[in-house]
Formats: C-alpha cells, structure tokens, sequence
C-alpha cells in the first residue's frame, strides 16, 4: 500500500541508494477534501481533480492556460509593471520580488491572447499562489488594459478569478481599482463584446465586488468558494444564522448569481461553444 510506503520513508533500510521502494519526494500529493494520497502525473493528467472525490485542485496561472488554450498559442501582453508601493512597506517589496523570482510572474494575474480550438480570445488568469491573488494596482491595470485590447481588437474576453480580495499593502489604491475594472467592462458591454467570467476557488472581496460579477455569462468550477466577506464576518454583521453552503458555487447558481457549474474537463469545450454561439 501507498500509506505503508510513506510511513516506511524514515527506516534505515529505506535510505540507501540501491533501495527503489522508496518513494520520491514531491511525487505524491493528499487530497484535502477526501484524504486520498494521489500520484501527482495522475493527477495533473486528471486535469488536477481528485479520481476519488472530484475534488478540484487549486491551479497556478500557468497550469491553468495550459489546460485552456491551444498548445503555444498564448502570447502574453508585456506590460513590465510594477506596484509603486505607495505605503512603502518594507517586506512589502521584499515579499514581491520573492514570489516574482519563485513563481516567475510580475503580479497576481497574467495576461495575454490565445486560441480556443482556433477561436481567439483575451484571457486573464488569476494566480492564487502571488500573495492569495489579491488585486493590487498592478492587477487592475493589467485586467483594464486586457479589457481595452479586448475592445480594439474585437474579441471575446475571458477572465479566470482566484482572489483572496483587495491587497492591503497598497491601501485605499487597491479599492480604487473595482471602480477601474468596472469601468472598463461597461465600455466592453456597450460596444456588444462577450465577456465570460470563471470563477474558481476562492473568489473573494473586492474582485468577486467588480469585474468578476460583471460578466455576460458566469461559469463556476464544482464547489468553488464565493463571496465578498467570510461568513465569520457576515454573521457577526447582520447577526443572524446563514444558510449551510451559501457560499459555495451551487448554491450560487440556485439563486440566480452563477449560470453553470462547468468540471474542469469540460471548460475548454464549453468555452467554445459559448463563444461559437455569439459570434
């Protein structure tokens, strides 16, 4: 059994070179929602769903373009932006340039245009793992100019959110940026652009507040987290007891704010056909 095996890992006999019983490091990843320990090539085969429970794995931007655009079809806007800092924080420039070097992304979304099935789109891919995908300025600059581009260009606009809500370290100009984005998308509904918005998990704050409630049509991965506040800080607000699951995608789209529930399989498909139909 996989579990004998990992509990083994730290007898001698497991430790020598010849020995090929071993496990290797990073190969093996638990499920969170089930506890199934899954092989990490079967998984990212899987479209990084769990095979035991559905469980859909939290992607990284690029990961995500991967499973969504034709293959070498992306070409990323390079906008070379950077945050000004405007509290100047000092680990706030520090903590930037670290996750820059490790995740090799300049912010918390990446931009750029690529193919569906040879349908090309302007896509934004939020990263949840550069700072939980909070929008900062750099974020909303780079989702209004992928709007703008959207619009000189006439294509279909695609935004992927995953957001932990507005980022902090920059104070009252990462607020500034919902009026920004929403801005934008009403230029894009008035000439008659087709905006799908994807809502991954989690889908938080002020970016679940703007641009990511504004599309023409709202899919949602299975059992994605939405909302603005946490539900700690909803009850305590309005004082009373709140429905079991409300925030989750399903029962979003119960209530009229999510139009499908897509798999992770099916997106790229869907996509297309979305795309297909309007034009």
């Amino acid at each position: 059994m996989v579990i004998d095996k990992i509990k083994k890992r730290g007898s001698k006999n497991l430790r020598t070179p010849e020995n090929k019983s071993d496990i290797p490091i990073g190969k093996w990843v638990k499920c969170d929602q089930c506890g199934e320990i899954l092989y990490k090539e079967d998984l990212h085969k899987n479209y990084s769903v769990c095979m035991n429970c559905g469980n859909h794995f939290r992607l990284s931007s690029r990961r995500r373009i991967w499973q969504t655009l034709d293959e070498d079809s992306f070409k990323p806007f390079d906008l070379q932006l950077q945050t000004v800092n405007p509290l100047e924080l000092e680990d706030y420039a520090v903590k930037l340039k670290g996750l820059q070097d490790k995740l090799g992304i300049d912010d918390a979304v990446v931009c750029g245009t690529g193919k569906i099935n040879k349908e090309e789109v302007v896509i934004c891919v939020m990263d949840g793992n550069f700072l939980m995908g909070s929008m900062g300025s750099v974020v909303g600059e780079k989702i209004t100019y992928s709007i703008e581009k959207a619009i000189e260009r006439k294509l279909p606009l695609i935004i992927f959110s995953v957001s932990g809500g507005a980022r902090m370290q920059e104070g009252i100009i990462s607020l500034m940026q919902m009026a920004k984005t929403s801005s934008a998308v009403a230029k894009l509904n008035e000439v008659g652009g087709l905006f799908i918005s994807v809502l991954t998990d989690p889908t938080y704050g002020g970016v679940t507040a703007s641009f990511a409630s504004l599309g023409d049509i709202i899919l949602a991965e299975p059992n994605a987290m939405i909302g603005f506040a946490g539900k700690r800080v909803i009850k305590q607000t309005i004082g009373e007891d709140l429905p079991e699951g409300f925030q989750t995608a399903e029962f979003l789209m119960e209530h009229g704010f999510v139009d499908k529930i897509v798999e992770r399989k099916d997106m790229k498909e869907m996509l297309w056909k979305i795309i297909k139909f309007h034009k």
